[in-house]
């Protein structure tokens, strides 16, 4: 099984490098998924891992909750507006 041209499976191995390894396992589960039958095999091949962190990583992924629509951060994340940490300030000004 050759399902992908070098040049792919390079810029794979680079991504693959730069991800935590929480994100390395989720990753190679999607591939293997995207590839179906043999495509654990030859993505532990590809990326050097071991077939059981790709299972670990399916396991991951049927974990992983939805994400909330147009968040990013978790609500109430970020800093407090200055009003609310100083509510004299809205007296001086308004």
């Amino acid at each position: 099984m050759k399902p992908y041209t070098e040049e792919m499976e390079r810029l794979m191995r680079a991504m693959f490098c730069r991800l935590s390894e929480k994100d390395r396992r989720r990753y190679a589960a999607v591939e293997a998924q995207k590839l179906g039958w043999g495509g654990k095999e030859y993505i532990s091949k590809l990326l050097g891992i071991d077939s059981r962190t790709i299972c670990q990583g399916l396991a991951d992924l049927k974990e992983m909750q939805e994400p909330t629509p147009g968040r990013i951060r978790r609500q109430g994340g970020g800093r407090k507006s200055i009003i609310s940490t100083t509510p004299e300030l809205e007296s001086i000004f308004f």
